[in-house]
């Protein structure tokens, strides 16, 4: 398995994120240029211009045709997948940190960062047809001190929406009233800021990545922990195989400790998991610096990881790998 280096961002990757074709890859870093890949070869397709910051998180819409993107620039802009011009600019008073369209594309949740005395909140906001119909008020605003949200995506249907950030409990809200569901247990759930959270490609349950050193996979309606796969450093960003039970860990340690080791220790490793088992199952070595992206191709032939280093990775799987037995 040889991996396409690609090559387009100047500062550190932050996020990754297919298409539902599996034919595009949009990539997200602190350059301030979201970008767009061809995903089978890594060929740069163009970049989105017209943030001011870091660019923290993505989503693309059903049909390809939209993109969402969160910023620190205290904006979400819509996008024009193809024509690369921005269609409508949500304002917040804090940094946009995580973005998520709902399914059917007529809705978005977009969190906003604790900043200047505002406390991080969930905003839930239409997304119009038509661009010109499109307005930039919130359906719902959902507060609850708690530090910072790294992460909020939607649940079953649209009727919950699911959270988790620096406090390390993962909450699950009633998407209609904006009241509080559940939340994860302090016993069972992680113990430091989770960093990372992925659903399933069928949406039944979803995985969340920790700096406590773990990944945990929760049931996406009780909010039940499934199981554990625990590393030996903190986890920036995970994924999981659409098509194998396979879960891909990223992570590495601290940015002040980065430049003591060596890459070829193997510190920056994609690891991946048995799902089941809960055992690892082999890695990828190739960032030099922690991976903070992961993502997987919805084929589950291929995936990618964006690295502190400013680089994407594309790996493209060997037949063997459909075969790994443990």
């Amino acid at each position: 398995m040889r991996p396409i280096l690609m090559k387009g961002h100047e500062r550190p990757l932050t996020f990754l994120k297919y298409n539902r074709e599996g034919d595009l890859l949009f990539s997200c870093a602190k350059d301030h240029n979201p970008t767009v890949w061809f995903a089978d070869n890594g060929e740069r397709l163009g970049t989105y211009r017209g943030h001011n910051g870091a660019v923290w998180c993505c989503d693309v819409s059903r049909d390809s045709m939209r993109l969402i993107t969160g910023s620190a620039d205290q904006t979400a802009k819509l996008w024009n997948v193809q024509s690369g011009t921005y269609l409508f600019t949500f304002n917040f008073e804090s940094p946009a940190r995580s973005v998520d369209f709902s399914v059917g594309d007529k809705l978005a949740v977009i969190t906003t960062d604790p900043f200047m005395g505002h406390t991080s909140a969930i905003h839930v906001k239409r997304i119009a047809r038509d661009p010109a119909d499109q307005t930039s008020e919130s359906v719902h605003i959902l507060k609850k001190p708690q530090g910072r949200i790294n992460r909020a995506v939607w649940g079953p249907l649209n009727e919950t929406i699911i959270s988790a950030g620096e406090d390390s409990i993962i909450r699950i809200w009633d998407s209609e009233t904006g009241k509080l569901l559940k939340e994860s247990d302090i016993e069972i759930g992680h113990k430091k800021a989770i960093t990372s959270l992925v659903k399933s490609s069928d949406g039944s349950h979803f995985l969340t990545g920790s700096h406590d050193k773990s990944a945990k996979l929760w049931d996406i309606r009780t909010l039940t922990l499934i199981k554990t796969y625990l590393t030996e450093r903190p986890v920036n960003a995970v994924t999981m195989s659409p098509l194998l039970d396979h879960v891909v860990l990223g992570g590495g340690q601290d940015a002040s400790a980065v430049t003591t080791t060596d890459h070829r220790a193997g510190k920056f490793e994609a690891k991946f998991y048995d799902k089941i088992l809960q055992e690892e199952i082999g890695g990828v070595k190739g960032h030099f610096g922690p991976i903070n992206a992961l993502a997987f191709n919805p084929d589950g032939k291929s995936f990618s990881s964006g690295g502190e280093d400013g680089y994407v990775r594309l790996h493209h799987f060997d037949p063997d790998y459909f075969h790994i037995k443990i």
